[in-house]
């Protein structure tokens, strides 16, 4: 597939959503600029973050009760191959990712036909909270020897998948490591992933990460799937 051809796909942004009310309407707005299709997952909230992404144009999926980030992203996933999408985006809900970014993955993909891409915020990261920022190296250096691929902001949700890899991502992860599972699960098909650059955007809000919680988590998913790469080499 050429160029041109891929400048005539059709792409949906994946906004997976828990308790964004008084933030998420602005935040479909803004991808509304740049994308004709917004899909906002909304992972039980008990707010009014539904109604308030519809009233901004986007089509919203509730899950009855909350299941996770990793359980957002599959039913994104599921809804963008059901609805012929060619490829997706993948935004936080919580404004932390400029939207204008969206061009960049975009061009990206229709010059290159790489089909896993991953924002990049480690160029800039001079307004990242320092403990985030050292977390991130740490983690990205680990998952990055266990891929055997070299992706510098792995914690990063900024993303752009081809739909037709995203049968083979579904995670046991639900959480906050289910994105760093998805690319271990990228790598091992032997598809390569690239990194975009992408602004960096922190407001005072408290994040939902919890740094030890969601570190022992994402070190249990890594054990889990060396242990299952060991068990197929040895069968």
């Amino acid at each position: 597939m050429n160029e041109e051809q891929r400048s005539q796909q059709k792409f949906c942004v994946i906004v997976p959503a828990y308790l964004e009310a008084g933030r998420i309407g602005k935040v479909v707005t803004d991808i509304k600029r740049h994308a004709r299709d917004v899909v906002v997952i909304d992972d039980g909230s008990t707010d009014g973050t539904a109604e308030e992404a519809a009233a901004a144009g986007a089509h919203v999926i509730r899950h009855p009760e909350n299941r996770g980030k990793g359980a957002a992203l599959d039913t994104g996933f599921v809804y963008a191959r059901e609805h012929n999408f060619d490829y997706l985006i993948t935004m936080d809900a919580d404004g932390q990712h400029d939207p204008d970014d969206i061009p960049t993955f975009v061009e990206a993909y229709q010059r290159t036909g790489i089909t896993v891409l991953v924002g990049n915020r480690m160029d800039k990261t001079d307004n990242m909270p320092l403990v985030r920022r050292w977390t991130n190296r740490i983690m990205s250096w680990y998952l990055s020897r266990a891929m055997r691929q070299y992706v510098p902001d792995s914690q990063c949700g900024f993303r752009l998948y081809r739909c037709d890899q995203t049968p083979y991502i579904a995670t046991e992860s639900t959480r906050y490591a289910a994105e760093s599972e998805i690319l271990l699960h990228v790598a091992a098909r032997g598809i390569r992933i690239d990194s975009v650059p992408i602004a960096v955007i922190y407001h005072d809000e408290k994040s939902k990460i919890s740094p030890v919680r969601d570190t022992l988590r994402f070190v249990m998913m890594i054990h889990r799937h060396r242990k299952r790469t060991h068990v197929r080499r040895r069968t």
